[in-house]
């Protein structure tokens, strides 16, 4: 699996296919095969890019003073595209990956053609409310490392404060079993992820959504109606935001629409992209 150095450290990618590239972001313990199902649709016409980022199932840990707060993975996010010489991106977030590309949008929105936001965090809603006590309780390590390591076992994985409300069907096991695996297998990797979890603070995102008024290129917000972490309310707050924004449903489904749904979310991001792609000039 490819790597990219960058000063926070060094991080995993995985590339499929070719074209105009859309770059992938997933949510806190997860990592990008999260996305798999939807680049198999895509990667026969872009080009797929899906980053590994530092939120607890990734391999190699971060430098010891690397920012992992939301402002600081949106600032390795924006150091990536400029080490794989990315332009003209379509960004992908999910969970809270959305988070951290809205700090993308909204403070390096360089080399961003548009954004695409599935099911994640927003505004106040960071992290959702039921996992708003992980932050406060990061102050002690041990407290996130416990629950985080208890995910080894699969009964445990259903339960609403963990997995459970993710998805209408079954888990991704295979997925979660290497996640956690290495999560449990390196020191640095699990204080990576309690300093991701201590920047989980809705101060980044409330100031993200405002900056955003000024992120004029097009942007899609494809949230599930039956989420329950992540309203598809906010969706709709977002697009009144933004100043090039449509909204659509993915029904049938929660918070991992790749998961639930992949046909229907690689169909939206293929039409989204067509449907704003610069009109060719005439000569």
């Amino acid at each position: 699996m490819p790597l990219i150095k960058l000063r926070q450290g060094t991080i995993h990618y995985r590339e499929a296919g070719t074209g105009a590239p859309i770059v992938f972001l997933h949510g806190y313990f997860m990592d990008g095969r999260l996305w798999d199902g939807v680049v198999e649709r895509l990667a026969g016409e872009f080009r797929c890019i899906s980053l590994d980022l530092p939120s607890g199932a990734h391999r190699i840990p971060m430098e010891p003073d690397a920012d992992l707060g939301l402002r600081g993975l949106g600032a390795l996010v924006a150091d990536a595209l400029t080490a794989l010489d990315l332009r003209d991106v379509t960004l992908v977030g999910n969970d809270s990956g959305d988070a951290i590309a809205q700090v993308v949008a909204a403070w390096h929105p360089e080399r961003l053609a548009r954004l695409v936001l599935t099911p994640g965090d927003c505004f106040d809603n960071c992290p959702p409310t039921l996992f708003k006590p992980l932050v406060p309780a990061a102050r002690v390590p041990m407290i996130v490392t416990t629950g985080l390591r208890s995910q080894r076992f699969r009964p445990l994985r259903r339960l609403p404060f963990t997995f459970g409300l993710l998805t209408k069907g079954p888990l991704p096991h295979h997925l979660i079993d290497e996640w956690s695996k290495a999560f449990r297998g390196d020191r640095g990797v699990r204080r990576d992820c309690v300093k991701v979890t201590r920047g989980l603070v809705p101060d980044v995102t409330r100031e993200a959504a405002l900056r955003l008024a000024a992120f004029d290129k097009p942007t899609l917000l494809a949230f599930a109606p039956e989420d329950r972490l992540f309203p598809f309310a906010h969706a709709e707050l977002l697009a009144a935001i933004l100043p090039d924004a449509r909204v659509e449903r993915i029904d049938d489904s929660r918070t991992l629409v790749m998961i639930d749904q992949p046909d229907r979310t690689a169909a939206l991001i293929r039409s989204f992209i067509h449907a704003t792609a610069p009109t060719p000039a005439r000569s």
